[in-house]
């Protein structure tokens, strides 16, 4: 929503901009699908393609040709190869991707507006981007994104509530420092306990903080959905233990748990015993985190959320 609130606030100061969005990517691509990027009258720069020599040669030519009068929007391949006579972007880490180019004056602030309010409210809306333009619609799809070509035409669907949502179910230290760096890579975080006086709870700026009565029934408050990711992290073993039962069964894109290798192997086999099944326990990562040997409750969210953020870019 940052990205969009820029291009408003430039629009609303009277510059045209050139907006850079990548529509398809592919292989080692550095610029992703869903990458995007502005260029203001004003000099500002925000959000990105990929980097590299690839974009400074793409911030120049709307700098100096794309910003000069308005044009229809276009798509341009790049290749990130060395051995190519067409398309190549001077990048040699294999891979493409093919970024659309579309300009936009002051008279596009009402649907830009639209869009930043979109992205905070109950409505489900999808961003359309296509070879005539950008369109701001009811969503109609329930992946991130939708790419349709058909000769010249070409449209791509961006399901805007597509954002990662991290439900962490403990409000202690871990938690409020995973908060802060979930928040910054783009998940939308909630933090849930049974202890509404938590001072790490009242310290937590960065997330919607829920708080609930039992966490036996823990399960009812987080949607199941492939954007769904769980971590357990709460006050103790016996809470750790209700929690994962209660949850198990739910369909997450990822569930976690903290603790040490022996706490972890205990509890698994106490739930073994228990009836729980060994292929329900197999999807929880546990422990959590990836092994770099980390002690602070810092270093302890870093882990966890590179975990997290390999686990959703091998979607």
């Amino acid at each position: 929503m940052k990205f969009w609130y820029t291009i408003a606030t430039e629009l609303a100061a009277g510059y045209n901009l050139v907006l850079m969005y990548v529509v398809e990517s592919n292989g080692s691509s550095p610029g992703r699908q869903g990458f995007k990027m502005m260029v203001s009258e004003s000099g500002l720069l925000y959000g990105s393609i990929g980097g590299g020599i690839m974009e400074h040669k793409w911030v120049e030519h709307c700098k100096k040709h794309l910003l000069k009068a308005p044009f229809k929007p276009f798509l341009k391949k790049q290749i990130h190869q060395d051995n190519i006579l067409e398309n190549k972007s001077g990048m040699i880490c294999s891979g493409e991707q093919t970024i659309a180019f579309f300009y936009l004056s002051p008279h596009k602030l009402p649907l830009i507006k639209q869009l930043v309010k979109a992205y905070s409210g109950t409505q489900k809306w999808q961003l359309k981007l296509s070879h005539k333009g950008i369109l701001l619609e009811p969503l109609t799809f329930t992946t991130q994104f939708k790419l349709t070509r058909h000769k010249q035409a070409w449209q791509l669907l961006e399901n805007i509530h597509f954002a990662p949502q991290l439900h962490i179910i403990g409000g202690g230290h871990v938690s409020l420092a995973l908060s802060k760096l979930a928040k910054e890579v783009g998940f939308k975080v909630f933090v849930y306990d049974d202890r509404p006086t938590l001072n790490t709870m009242e310290q937590n700026k960065f997330a919607t903080i829920i708080t609930i009565k039992a966490y036996s029934n823990i399960a009812r408050h987080i949607p199941e959905s492939d954007a769904s990711y769980v971590v357990i992290m709460s006050f103790g073993y016996k809470t750790d233990k209700i929690i994962l039962k209660s949850i198990l069964s739910a369909k997450y894109y990822y569930t976690g748990m903290m603790g040490s290798r022996a706490k972890i192997d205990t509890l698994f086999s106490e739930l073994l015993n228990e009836g729980i099944s060994k292929k329900l326990l197999n999807r929880v990562f546990a422990p959590i985190g990836l092994p770099i040997a980390s002690k602070t409750p810092s270093e302890i969210a870093v882990s966890i959320l590179a975990q997290l953020i390999e686990v959703k870019n091998k979607k």
